[in-house]
């Protein structure tokens, strides 16, 4: 069962990473929606959009991505899961994000570990390049 990816985070960081998931996977239009929740929103407001959102998606299965634990998204977020056919994660990134989309057909627990692995493994410190450096 294909899992829909609902990002949900402070305007307008959800829809910028959605553009950016969709990059690279254009096909993914309808699997994954994004809600930018303003700095003036109503929590219950917010949460009844995105119960829409995901209503129309037609979807069964939802990895719900929030970008700050604690703050309002995330408590949006919160409202919405409801295990076994939603899953949350929160401190979005595109490395989580690129990995939950190529694994969204798997189950939703196996899901959100790769997400999350993906997420922590996209964060690196490189070594720079003698090319690199600044002289």
């Amino acid at each position: 069962m294909k899992t829909c990816i609902v990002l949900i985070a402070h305007v307008p960081l959800a829809s910028a990473l959605r553009s950016c998931v969709l990059h690279v996977f254009p096909e993914c239009e309808s699997e994954v929606l994004a809600l930018d929740v303003p700095p003036c929103a109503q929590p219950a407001e917010m949460r009844d959009a995105a119960q829409d959102l995901m209503n129309r998606s037609g979807a069964q299965q939802f990895l719900l991505v929030s970008d700050v634990a604690g703050a309002t998204p995330h408590n949006i977020a919160c409202g919405l899961v409801h295990e076994p056919t939603a899953g949350l994660i929160t401190g979005a990134n595109l490395p989580m994000l690129l990995r939950a989309v190529n694994y969204r057909h798997e189950d939703l627990d196996s899901l959100i570990e790769r997400a999350l692995a993906g997420g922590r493994q996209g964060m690196l410190r490189p070594q720079l390049q003698a090319s690199c450096a600044h002289q």
